[in-house]
């Protein structure tokens, strides 16, 4: 790290600045010290200036290309395997399937994000536009998911920047007023637990762009290469790590991998609100060790379960 000084009318700026490589990339993070300062509050602002910046360059390591180190020949023909085991090709399911099938979704991926609506209550709303006296920002987030769901349905698109503030919009329009709109500059995402311990920090919102632009890019290229779960598991589990929006990445996530399934040939999946400790505990294996197995798992166990319901 170095001390850069500049002079602008006739005062002296001070700024801690940092290079450092990210595979081919070099980037640049700069701190702003002050203006006219002492040797001993330079000394002072430039220790605390260091942390910032040896954070931000953890998230650089953390954020990154999601499958830098190409998976194991035989993990692929593992996962490949498995789809054929499990039957999981497409199902083509009845109008009334849908139906259940966006209620089960709209109920269960809104309920893990903190909505108070009943499993019931969601059907009333959906079937009946019968409101119970509860959030209304809850009932018009209920409105929003079902019909991304149907717009994944109609949709030819597998993933675009467009794309992804697309369904944010059809989702939030009634209920946030930044709906469809990535971060701005100096909007940062943290994810804190009920013990209030830091669990995510999304990527820093100078680089959603650049980071959303790198994992379609990277759908793009090996979308013929990888099965499918393995496929939808790195988008879903990479985009919950970049965190692009203020609010609502989970549910957009959930509709993103639904989408890719579904461009596949593979049925849609619901995450049921009763295994959201473990899909939690998914999405922080992969933060970590960018293990995808407890995803993919996930996802088996979620089909087996959709199939019965589906059937009754």
């Amino acid at each position: 790290m170095y001390i850069e000084k500049r002079k602008v009318k006739g005062k002296i700026l001070y700024y801690l600045g940092h290079s450092f490589r990210e595979g081919k990339k070099v980037h640049k993070i700069r701190k702003y010290l002050g203006a006219d300062l002492s040797p001993e509050l330079l000394k002072e602002r430039n220790e605390k200036a260091e942390k910032l910046i040896q954070e931000d360059i953890n998230q650089y390591k953390i954020i990154q290309d999601p499958l830098e180190i190409e998976l194991p020949l035989k993990e692929i023909e593992f996962i490949q395997k498995l789809e054929l085991k499990e039957k999981l090709k497409v199902f083509h399911l009845s109008k009334n399937q849908w139906k259940l099938f966006s209620e089960l979704f709209t109920y269960n991926t809104n309920a893990i994000e903190g909505s108070e609506l009943e499993s019931k209550e969601v059907k009333d709303i959906l079937e009946k536009d019968k409101w119970p006296k509860k959030s209304k920002e809850d009932i018009a987030e209920t409105y929003g998911v079902n019909e991304a769901i149907e717009f994944i349905r109609k949709t030819k698109e597998h993933i675009s920047l467009e794309l992804i503030r697309k369904l944010h919009e059809i989702v939030f329009k009634n209920s946030k007023y930044y709906a469809g709109e990535f971060r701005k500059s100096g909007e940062e995402v943290v994810v804190r637990s009920g013990l209030g311990h830091i669990v995510h920090q999304g990527a820093p919102q100078s680089r959603v762009i650049s980071l959303l632009n790198e994992l379609i890019n990277w759908y793009n290229k090996n979308k013929d290469k990888y099965p499918t779960l393995i496929l939808a598991a790195v988008i879903h589990n990479q985009f919950e790590n970049i965190h692009p929006f203020r609010d609502g990445n989970g549910r957009i996530g959930r509709l993103l991998l639904n989408n890719l399934l579904l461009k596949h040939g593979l049925p849609p999946v619901n995450i049921d609100f009763k295994n959201r400790a473990e899909y939690y505990s998914s999405l922080q294996e992969y933060e970590k060790n960018h293990n995808l197995r407890p995803t993919i798992d996930l996802m088996v166990k979620e089909y087996k379960a959709l199939r019965k319901k589906l059937k009754k």
